[in-house]
């Protein structure tokens, strides 16, 4: 149902065009873009290519592209996404989504893909909601459940074992991620540039902080351009 005003000067004034944070505009929409994740890249390269009705869980620590590659995985898919978002995973919402998913794809899409955040914060109940989803018993058809956790400890082993665990680490992470820090600090100024390496360190692998750390020296070299610069060169 669309709604419309019955007195134009009463509508809201247009909101403030803020510029999208770096996190989200650098966000990777194409499994080949994240930084690391070499193996998970390769699983979900030959899911694409041959996909079929699954449940996968991306584990890993925050900034990792957990959620990120989720969505990156649904676009390569064709997918219509569903998302439950982080602590929004109750019984009632398992069963509404599913229900939704046993009706066809809205046009232009080819399936079902339900993405739930924070899958480690669902209770008991919520995990056992998605079992005959995810087993073969009450397959929904065209449709991927894609769960994602920072760890799996408060996770049932009957939940883990009906779904493909998928290993998200820092490993290896350090020079992709550099470089997408470099790419972002060179497309918003022409100042020396910080040691991103260093940032990325500091920040444990997780690189959505790391874009955040760039956000704010880059608020920082706004305000007091000649001194960022100094400490830039100095940090280098």
């Amino acid at each position: 149902m669309t709604q419309t005003l019955m007195f134009a000067e009463m509508a809201p004034p247009p909101m403030l065009d803020f510029p999208a944070p770096l996190s989200e505009k650098y966000r990777p929409t194409r499994i080949a873009d994240f930084a690391g994740l070499a193996e998970v890249k390769r699983v979900l390269a030959g899911f694409v290519y041959r996909p079929t009705d699954a449940g996968f869980l991306f584990c890993g620590p925050a900034g990792t592209g957990k959620t990120s590659m989720g969505l990156a995985l649904a676009s390569e898919l064709g997918g219509f996404v569903h998302h439950i978002t982080a602590g929004n995973c109750t019984v009632g919402a398992i069963r509404d989504v599913a229900f939704s998913c046993w009706y066809v794809c809205p046009a232009g899409f080819k399936r079902h893909i339900v993405l739930v955040d924070e899958a480690d914060q669902m209770s008991q109940e919520a995990q056992l909601a998605c079992l005959s989803y995810l087993d073969g018993t009450n397959t929904i058809p065209d449709c991927v459940w894609i769960f994602t956790a920072n760890a799996t400890g408060r996770l049932a082993d009957r939940f883990l074992s009906r779904n493909r665990v998928l290993p998200f680490s820092t490993y290896g992470i350090q020079s992709d991620a550099a470089k997408m820090l470099e790419r972002a600090w060179t497309e918003q100024t022409t100042a020396a540039a910080p040691n991103f390496a260093r940032i990325i360190k500091e920040q444990n692998g997780n690189v959505r902080a790391a874009l955040s750390t760039l956000d704010s020296r880059l608020d920082a070299l706004r305000a007091y351009p000649t001194t960022q610069a100094t400490e830039s060169e100095g940090n280098a």
